[in-house]
């Protein structure tokens, strides 16, 4: 392991606890921890001699959080819903209504 790779020294500060909070969520669903991200970032400041890029998650209207909540709570089974073995059965229900 090159001499720059080894972790021997730890890096410690304050934040506001709603922040970090925040952050480790966010951070979360980018499939990062704390500690990673931060790396992350002083790496990339070293490599481009300065502040790097933003990593963030696009922010959309409520109608589509929504939605794409709901589609993550049926794709972890949160939220039964009525499922079609074909396209004609889809549609064959729909006729009835």
């Amino acid at each position: 392991m090159a001499k720059s790779a080894v972790k021997d020294t730890n890096f410690n500060m304050k934040m506001n606890s709603e922040k970090k909070t925040t952050l480790t969520n966010l951070f979360s669903q980018l499939g990062m921890t704390m500690p990673e991200a931060v790396n992350i970032f002083f790496d990339n400041c070293l490599l481009v001699g300065g502040l790097p890029f933003e990593v963030r998650l696009p922010r959309y209207n409520r109608e589509t959080e929504e939605a794409m909540q709901e589609a993550r709570d049926i794709m972890s089974g949160k939220k039964q819903v009525k499922s079609y073995r074909s396209a004609r059965e889809l549609f064959d229900d729909l006729d009835k209504e």
